[in-house]
């Protein structure tokens, strides 16, 4: 192939075998401080808007879930000075590890799985600890 033949073949457009690209929504944004795909009308800058936004749920996720687990270790520590009991360990062992798994989906944006986990965590602790502790 000579020189001539190869400047020819870089002008020649090449056909699009595949179609056109599939358009983006166009409702849909990438947010780069939060590094996830958000929705225009969650806009915290429109006059209209009252909600969170999703960095600021998931601080307030990990906020609250971090105030029931230091909660949770004083009451481990007044409930083993009334009585020591394996139950006890147990029970509020569970309710602070599933706290810190309630930070970590919050960190990685599952605020709405980690609110309802910590909410039915608090409550099975507490009935448990109403039911069966001593």
């Amino acid at each position: 192939m000579s020189t001539s033949d190869q400047d020819a073949a870089v002008d020649t457009p090449i056909p699009d075998l595949e179609g056109p690209a599939p358009e983006r929504p166009a409702d849909r944004s990438a947010d780069p401080a939060v590094g996830l795909v958000t929705d225009p009308a969650m806009d915290p800058a429109d006059p209209e808007y009252d909600g969170l936004t999703p960095r600021q749920a998931r601080l307030l996720g990990v906020a609250v879930a971090s105030v029931f687990l230091t909660g949770l270790a004083a009451l481990l520590v007044v409930r083993l000075a009334e009585r020591t009991s394996v139950l006890v360990v147990g029970v509020y062992g569970i309710a602070m590890i599933m706290c810190g798994v309630v930070i970590e989906l919050s960190r990685h944006g599952r605020t709405r799985l980690g609110t309802w986990l910590l909410g039915l965590t608090l409550v099975a602790a507490l009935g448990a600890d109403w039911l069966l502790l001593p």
